[in-house]
């Protein structure tokens, strides 16, 4: 599987996202999808499955070295003692020393950026993390952390369906990746013909499709949700499809405004 090399870390392109997954069902797909092959597996405080997943990667009998663990920091967690706090307790709960990536999740409105990169940059210097990066931070935010501390990566919502054209072009500039949340727009892809039409072309699926337009693009990954068997191995089949230059074109003409993500307060968005 292609890998992203950033900050020292080789990050899988596709992995699985566990957001909304929880308990049993989430031990249970992580442990699936680590049998079937995935090597980067995506979680958070937030989403409050971390035991789940430390479950899963306790006795998936795959060594701890050949997964990439990622885990993020809520945004009500930002200040330095409240971070160490929440580092210490998601790695307890993943059963780990070390996450191979920890972020910070949202920024917070009226945040210190330069605290919370000094926070971050410290936690990796302590060993407890491999690299560090943010989560839906736009072009504004991403550069003035990228002069703070080194950033390995920006999570945020991508899809066929929602452009992030500016957000990639300086990303690119600054050589930080960018990982795709939510990179099926969330089931709404079978409602464009001209997806369809692509899908049958190439005896596959609308989310197949969308999901390897991502990983075709130099410096993106993504972390699809798949709890079924049958998801989490048509996710896998995505990366055989070869898209052509008709097909990306079709993709391109699709409309390009739709978010489907939000936090509980209201960000500025520039990522477009």
């Amino acid at each position: 599987m292609d890998k992203i090399t950033t900050q020292g870390m080789r990050m899988p392109k596709l992995g699985l996202g566990t957001w909304r997954l929880s308990g049993e069902p989430c031990t249970a797909a992580v442990t699936m999808a680590l049998g079937l092959g995935y090597r980067h597996i995506d979680t958070a405080e937030m989403y409050g499955n971390e035991e789940a997943v430390g479950e899963a990667l306790a006795h998936a009998g795959v060594p701890r070295a050949d997964i990439h663990l990622t885990s993020k920091v809520w945004w009500e967690n930002l200040a330095p003692a409240a971070m160490e706090k929440a580092v210490d307790a998601s790695l307890k709960k993943l059963r780990t020393d070390y996450v191979d990536l920890y972020l910070v999740h949202w920024p917070a409105p009226g945040m210190d950026l330069s605290q919370v990169m000094a926070s971050l940059a410290a936690i990796k210097d302590s060993g407890r993390a491999k690299a560090i990066g943010v989560a839906n931070f736009t072009t504004t935010l991403i550069t003035q952390a990228a002069a703070m501390a080194p950033v390995a990566c920006n999570q945020v919502e991508y899809h066929v369906l929602l452009a992030q054209t500016k957000l990639l072009g300086v990303m690119r500039g600054l050589g930080i990746p960018l990982v795709a949340y939510a990179p099926l727009a969330q089931g709404r892809l079978a409602e464009h013909a001209s997806l369809q039409s692509i899908a049958a072309r190439h005896d596959a699926s609308p989310a197949q499709v969308a999901l390897k337009w991502l990983l075709d693009q130099d410096g993106v990954g993504a972390i699809p949700k798949a709890s079924r068997r049958e998801s989490q191995q048509a996710n896998l089949d995505a990366l055989n499809i070869n898209l052509d230059e008709a097909d990306r074109a079709a993709i391109a003409a699709l409309p390009k405004d739709s978010r489907y993500v939000q936090p509980g307060f209201a960000p500025v968005w520039d990522q477009g």
